[in-house]
């Protein structure tokens, strides 16, 4: 049976599937990367990258298995 990924605010407290719980983690060790890399040189850069990577790691939150 395939299961179906559902995406909301009531899905916050349940379990995150494993791939994006991956994603997220990965997703969030690239922008730490990037901004320890960039902080001297490009501020800018290295701010936009860790805030992305931030959110992008809360919002693999709100996702659940169905």
């Amino acid at each position: 049976m395939e299961k179906k990924l559902k995406f909301g605010l009531g899905q916050y407290a349940k379990p995150t599937p494993k791939k994006l719980r991956r994603l997220g983690d990965g997703l969030l060790l690239v922008s730490s990367i990037v901004t320890e890399e960039t902080m001297v040189d490009k501020p800018a850069l290295a701010s936009f990258a860790l805030i992305a990577g931030v959110i992008g790691k809360f919002l693999t939150n709100f996702f659940s298995e169905v």
